[in-house]
């Protein structure tokens, strides 16, 4: 049987002008999980990426603490399947008025609790999304999205299944594997989306025609690692 490991991005740079760069806290969360496969002597056959900035440096970050014997000699491959939904994009749908950056962060600083209020703000967003209603308003729509990442996940069906396969992506595409594994409402997505910790693995097991969840948001390597400071989720 084989196993796919699904990584979420390490922490990214939030509230930045480029969201999409790994934080220093990011790098050495990457760099965790690298030094955890190591010590457990976890061989890969084959690495992708979602073809984002902050998903490859995720990648290079793990690779350099591993044995070059565990990790594959073939170049990462680039699967863009397995980016993540835009975003800015469903957050400025339901929000128009945060194209301006200072608009989110004056509504935030007005908040007692800043962290409480930018997650309903995006939970409506999200809802926004997948309801349905407003397809044509956005690039991607929610059922687009999802059908993007399940092909993708599907084209790792392949009849080498007893090898191991490492996939840094992202928690909305993470989530939607899931929500495709095992049956999952859309509003369980959104929730699993908000309650994954940075560089958390998920780990499929998989046979041909057939995948099934092992564990899921494990961060075990942060706790164990790195000190309090390590576990983020935004």
């Amino acid at each position: 049987m084989g196993q796919i490991f699904l990584v979420r991005s390490a922490q990214a740079s939030f509230g930045s002008a480029n969201y999409d760069q790994l934080s220093p806290r990011g790098i050495d969360q990457a760099r965790l999980l690298g030094q955890w496969f190591a010590r457990r002597d976890q061989r890969f056959h084959r690495v992708l990426t979602g073809g984002m900035v902050r998903h490859a440096q995720a990648a290079d970050a793990c690779q350099a603490e591993m044995p070059a014997g565990l990790w594959p000699p073939a170049q990462r491959e680039i699967e863009p399947g397995f980016a993540e939904f835009d975003h800015h994009e469903v957050m400025l749908r339901h929000c128009p008025e945060f194209a301006d950056p200072a608009a989110l962060g004056e509504r935030l600083a007005g908040q007692r609790e800043p962290q409480r209020a930018m997650e309903q703000l995006f939970r409506a967003a999200m809802q926004r999304w997948m309801t349905g209603w407003h397809d044509d308003e956005y690039a991607q729509a929610w059922p687009e999205f999802r059908a993007r990442v399940v092909a993708a996940l599907e084209r790792l069906d392949r009849p080498d299944s007893k090898q191991a396969t490492l996939v840094f992506t992202s928690s909305g595409v993470t989530a939607t594997v899931m929500q495709h594994v095992l049956g999952l409402q859309d509003y369980q997505v959104m929730e699993m989306t908000w309650k994954m910790a940075n560089c958390s693995v998920t780990r499929l097991l998989h046979r041909p025609g057939e995948f099934g969840l092992d564990y899921f948001n494990n961060y075990a390597h942060l706790e164990a690692l790195g000190g309090k400071d390590m576990l983020t989720y935004r």
